[in-house]
């Protein structure tokens, strides 16, 4: 048991939404030319500048000054952008939903291109029952990022001690921890239902 709960904030890639950025270029480019041009292109490193709200046009320019042979790709990625998300992350739905049924608050913070995220609900309805989400590409900052997370809490009247911060990346969930908020590391749907029915903000057992 730990301190109280009044919300739950929640990363949506890889915990409401599955992201699978492979998956955008299937049946047009062989797995051997998706994974060249990734790390041609260091997609990783790309990605996080997206998110961080730089335009995809700048990322086209730069990558057709560096890598030529690539800039269609980069073209391809966004316009199939949709096939990257799959479906919802099983199981994630019901637990926000359990959420606000139990009178949590459910809000997002997600780092994600502001040119695509549209597409998110799309994949995942239960995205459009959050309270709110911050997305890094409209602020132009990412996590793990403590200004964020101070975002985060003052649009949303939130207090991190009294907060869950959920995420499937170690890293941003220690730099939630930092910033004083109940962080817990996403590894599945029945994973996080049990730790918040251990921390009491969900009734009831976890599911056997």
């Amino acid at each position: 048991m730990t301190g109280a709960v009044d919300a739950v904030l929640l990363d949506l890639g890889n915990v409401l939404v599955r992201w699978e950025p492979e998956r955008a270029f299937a049946g047009v480019l062989t797995d051997a030319e998706v994974a060249e041009f990734f790390a041609d292109v260091d997609f990783a490193d790309l990605n996080l500048r997206q998110d961080a709200g730089r335009p995809w046009s700048e990322a086209r320019a730069e990558v057709a000054a560096r890598h030529p042979r690539h800039a269609a790709t980069v073209d391809l990625y966004v316009e199939r952008f949709a096939h990257a998300l799959p479906g919802p992350v099983p199981g994630s739905a019901a637990v926000v939903d359990d959420l606000r049924a139990a009178g949590v608050r459910v809000l997002g913070l997600t780092n994600w291109s502001a040119e695509t995220y549209h597409h998110g609900v799309v994949a995942a309805p239960v995205i459009g029952r959050l309270e709110g989400v911050v997305v890094s590409g409209r602020e132009g900052v990412v996590k793990p990022d403590p200004r964020i997370f101070a975002l985060a809490a003052e649009r949303h009247a939130l207090d991190p001690a009294r907060t869950v911060f959920v995420d499937d990346s170690p890293r941003n969930v220690a730099g939630a921890a930092a910033c004083g908020y109940q962080a817990v590391l996403f590894t599945g749907a029945d994973a996080l239902r049990a730790d918040l029915v251990a921390r009491g903000v969900l009734p009831g057992a976890p599911p056997g």
